[in-house]
């Protein structure tokens, strides 16, 4: 029995504002030091490609952690663990602002991400616990602002405060965040009754394995397409340790009789068809969120700050639609509204694809509103229907593999959209580039005309001067031709997920009577 007394007398909401700061907090980290890389790499004379690892390592810790935290606070207690965990970030973000050189500000963002990975399904399980099946919707509507805002405002913030005071301050805000939310926790935060101590051995293989897989996966995902993927002996070594750790990890946990990741979770059909949604939501999600940055500054010429302040849009929508569609949510089948936001979602990202070079601001705020409302038709319903038919006993468990998922999704997103971006810019080059002859006349004329304005430079400068210009502008071409596909491809990703809603069943509406005591 937990040590600490159970009490239920707590409005939940503020519980829920109470685990909201160390989801934000955490979730923001993900996303607001990569404007801030250029910066940091400059102040400790290395390479931007080398300040890659201050994300690649709080990704894999924080990856590492994810899984087990279901194990650690039944082992620990979930109020210790979350008060621990707070206490690591909040301590490790002050060490990174103070880090004076590379290698050691990558060890404390190591610190950071494993004290960071407990608080998503940490928060998701207590908000999920302390509010009635009737109000679970409400709930997540409101967690799901961390998940969703935070990865948005992080770019925003992280520009802003490096450009007025120092990247150093991009981790030096967490510090009266973290306070705030150790304090609430030790007033407000309280171990069930139900959640029993597990005593006897420790599962250290499939700790081991867990950590070489995702650790591995992690590191193949974030420097593949830097290093040319399978062309690269690091990354085939890193492939291979992956899978044969992989193979290893799901072999020991379905043969311990106490795993550390209790997999059989997904012999619920509504929970793995809800995980596998989730992790191709985050597919898209991150995978959007690198995809409209990136065109923004190459191809529109936008400042950092300035690209984090247009995408500022999507943000607005999911702020306007997780409470509204959280309050809804009693009022309609769940699956009907997922059903209706993987709709909305596709066709937001299909009115992406139709966006050109002379797209404006307005161009790009109507459909970033639209995707971010349908956002949120995606992850309340979607989280509400997945832990419909979870115990309280196997909570979190349950939300540590969802929230898993759902990072592995994006890294994996993050990862191929950059590749395909790549690979599907050189295409375009190649076909726009082959009609660049002496002998297509329209190419021809510009060509002419182009070296007649820089004739002051002499033949053979003018020449490559126009040369250069064509060939500049059929790179932007190629670019906006990939940005297009890749939006497609996301569209189709979407609406192919629809039929897997038929899988899951409908939440219960009234007591708890799937949820055991």
């Amino acid at each position: 029995m937990s040590s600490e007394t159970f009490k239920p007398t707590i409005n939940p909401w503020i519980i829920a504002i109470t685990v909201m700061f160390g989801t934000f907090m955490e979730v923001l980290d993900t996303t607001v030091v990569n404007v801030s890389l250029p910066h940091i790499a400059g102040s400790m004379s290395a390479s931007v490609d080398e300040a890659t690892w201050v994300l690649t390592s709080y990704l894999v810790a924080n990856a590492i952690i994810l899984p087990i935290t279901g194990w650690l606070s039944a082992r620990f207690g979930r109020k210790n663990l979350l008060m621990t965990s707070v206490v690591g970030f909040t301590v490790s973000s002050f060490l990174c602002g103070l880090a004076p050189t590379l290698p050691l500000l990558i060890i404390f963002r190591v610190l950071q991400g494993a004290s960071g990975g407990c608080l998503q399904p940490l928060s998701q399980a207590v908000l999920l616990e302390a509010f009635p099946p009737d109000q679970r919707g409400k709930a997540m509507g409101f967690w799901g602002l961390g998940i969703v805002v935070a990865p948005v405002m992080g770019p925003v913030l992280g520009g802003w405060l490096t450009d007025n005071y120092s990247w150093r301050w991009v981790f030096y805000i967490n510090i009266p965040v973290g306070i705030a939310c150790l304090i609430m926790t030790k007033l407000f935060i309280f171990d069930p009754p139900y959640l029993k101590r597990e005593k006897g051995g420790v599962d250290y293989w499939g700790i081991g394995m867990l950590a070489v897989w995702i650790g591995g996966l992690q590191v193949v995902l974030d420097k593949g397409q830097q290093e040319d993927w399978m062309q690269s002996s690091f990354i085939r070594a890193f492939a291979a340790v992956t899978v044969i750790a992989l193979i290893g990890f799901l072999a020991r946990e379905f043969m311990t009789r106490k795993p550390v990741v209790n997999l059989r979770a997904f012999k619920d059909r509504t929970f793995s068809a809800g995980v596998f949604l989730m992790t191709i939501v985050g597919f898209v999600l991150y995978g959007s969120l690198v995809l409209l940055p990136l065109w923004l500054q190459t191809l529109l010429g936008y400042p950092s700050l300035q690209a984090g302040i247009a995408l500022a849009p999507r943000g607005m929508g999911s702020m306007i639609g997780m409470p509204l569609i959280g309050g809804l949510l009693g009022k309609f089948d769940a699956r009907n509204v997922l059903a209706a936001g993987l709709a909305l979602g596709a066709f937001t990202l299909y009115k992406f694809s139709r966006l050109s070079l002379d797209a404006g601001y307005w161009d790009l705020f109507f459909p970033q509103f639209i995707q971010g409302f349908a956002l949120a038709m995606l992850f309340v319903p979607l989280t509400t229907i997945t832990m419909s038919q979870v115990s309280q006993q196997a909570m979190g468990n349950a939300t540590s593999l969802f929230n898993l998922m759902r990072n592995i999704g994006g890294s994996i997103g993050i990862a191929m959209v950059t590749t395909l971006d790549a690979r599907f810019a050189q295409k375009y080059i190649n076909q726009l580039g082959a009609h660049v002859t002496p002998y297509d006349p329209p190419a021809a004329a510009l060509l002419d005309g182009l070296r007649a304005n820089a004739s002051g430079a002499g033949p053979v400068a003018a020449n490559q001067s126009a040369i250069g210009t064509v060939f500049g502008m059929v790179q932007r071409q190629a670019s906006m031709s990939a940005f297009i596909q890749l939006f497609l491809v996301l569209a189709l990703i979407f609406l192919a997920m629809i039929p897997l809603i038929l899988i899951m069943k409908r939440p219960s509406k009234g007591a708890k009577a799937e949820m055991g005591h």
